[in-house]
């Protein structure tokens, strides 16, 4: 007992001392007096307990007993060497995939407010709508400088919650982007996509498929919808949900129809704003916002097509795996619209629906279809999930976290291949009226499989 204590005691200082780096291993930045205490006591605790195992096994002397006190000390050497593991993983660097296109990826967040809203999401009455806007833009091939980072400051607090959060996933400070912060705009005028998020994500999770639509020279807006992402940040501070932007019954029509207002609104305001990005000092002269291209994951998917169907301008909407919401499901769209889901997704309108809520959504999207007076493509990927049109397909999460994730058995790097080479051709169809090999049929992909 004395030694457990005398372990325990001797952990804290020790943990202070090195409480910045332990933290940097746990992706647990100590920057509070509660965090800090936590740390503290969680190391002490983990000694005190290794300590109180191995003087029980040295006491023992029957080997039973030695080997009923040994167990535990091998469960906690088997845990302690999976997090170790675990640890170490997720620290090594992780490249993004690499961008197909023929310029370079450059990067700029801003922060718009739109003063004619006030808020319905915000805690408080009153506020005006603030949002984060991150910009991925061209830039010549070889432009030089330092890679951006994937989650600047106070955008690395977006993680799965846990009691601490950021073990099991791999660090967001380990992964690699393509992008330059504010390089040099490449030569040229460039078509505008505002992209939005899926429900509780935020702008840095697409930055794959906004870099790549990038590198082929579109500019792509993404928002991150305030107090429905997990996290966002405004004013350099961390901004998380609330119960009005993030509600429990997301579902329910009423309650995503309420919510489809708002977050069309935000997307209609970044189309509208980035209007100005064309006088910005970085890409002054070349951004030609006159017809938006739409795209979104989940429920910013439903808000792609809602936006494009209320934008007379929009020039096509591409739906990631989300569910239809909003009158747009009645009245259909004029534009070209894509629609990529995973395998069996009940959102393109052919799935296997085994409850309400899937019947719901496949529902919606045939109601939909059956509206929409412009072409349509759809497709589902085999081996995907819901998560797999996002950068979690890519970035490291041990076999426990990766279980409470709808990712599938696809290659990450590959399912982003395949969603990034439609959207882009879809692009180019709808927006530059160029030919697409894919939108043709062309079968260079297996795991595509086209739906009628």
């Amino acid at each position: 007992m004395w030694a457990a204590l005398y372990g325990a005691a001797a952990s804290v200082p020790v943990t202070i001392a090195f409480r910045d780096r332990i933290g940097y291993l746990l992706d647990y930045p100590p920057d509070t007096l509660g965090r800090i205490s936590r740390l503290i006591a969680g190391s002490a605790a983990i000694v005190a307990l290794v300590m109180l195992l191995v003087q029980a096994f040295r006491t023992r002397r029957r080997r039973l007993s030695r080997i009923l006190a040994g167990m535990p000390l091998v469960l906690v050497a088997l845990v302690v060497g999976y997090l170790g593991v675990v640890i170490i993983r997720r620290v090594l660097p992780q490249d993004l995939p690499a961008p197909t296109g023929a310029y370079g990826v450059g990067r700029l967040i801003r922060e718009w407010t739109d003063s004619s809203r006030t808020d319905p999401l915000a805690p408080r009455p009153g506020l005006p709508r603030e949002l984060s806007i991150w910009i991925w833009y061209p830039t010549l091939r070889d432009a030089g400088g330092p890679r951006a980072p994937y989650t600047p400051g106070e955008w690395a607090r977006q993680h799965i919650p846990t009691p601490l959060p950021g073990l099991g996933e791999g660090s967001f400070a380990a992964v690699r982007t393509r992008a330059v912060d504010a390089a040099a705009v490449a030569p040229g005028r460039f078509p505008l996509v505002v992209l939005a998020p899926g429900m509780g994500l935020n702008a840095p999770v697409f930055s794959s498929l906004a870099q790549e639509l990038a590198s082929h020279g579109y500019v792509v807006a993404s928002l991150t919808p305030t107090y429905s992402a997990n996290v966002t940040v405004l004013h350099g501070h961390a901004v998380t949900s609330t119960p009005a932007g993030k509600p429990d019954d997301i579902d329910e029509d009423k309650t995503a129809d309420k919510l489809i207002g708002v977050w069309t609104a935000d997307a209609r305001f970044v189309a509208a704003r980035a209007v100005a990005l064309d006088r910005d000092t970085t890409l002054a002269g070349h951004v030609d916002a006159s017809h938006p291209l739409y795209i979104g994951h989940s429920f910013g998917g439903a808000t792609a097509f809602q936006a494009c169907h209320d934008d007379p301008s929009c020039a096509g909407a591409v739906d990631l795996d989300g569910a239809l919401h909003g009158g747009v499901t009645r009245t259909g769209l004029r534009a070209p619209a894509l629609i990529l889901g995973g395998e069996n997704s009940c959102v393109t309108g052919t799935c296997r629906a085994d409850d309400a809520e899937n019947r719901g959504m496949r529902d919606r999207t045939r109601q939909w279809l059956a509206a929409s007076t412009g072409p349509v493509w759809r497709y589902e990927i085999a081996g995907t999930g819901h998560f797999n049109f996002t950068d979690y397909a890519v970035i490291y999460l041990a076999a426990p976290i990766r279980a409470l994730f709808p990712l599938e058995s696809i290659d990450g790097a590959r399912g982003l291949r395949i969603q990034n080479a439609y959207i882009t051709q879809f692009a180019d169809r709808a927006v530059r009226h160029q030919a697409s090999s894919l939108l043709a049929g062309a079968r260079l992909y297996p795991e595509v499989h086209a739906l009628r």
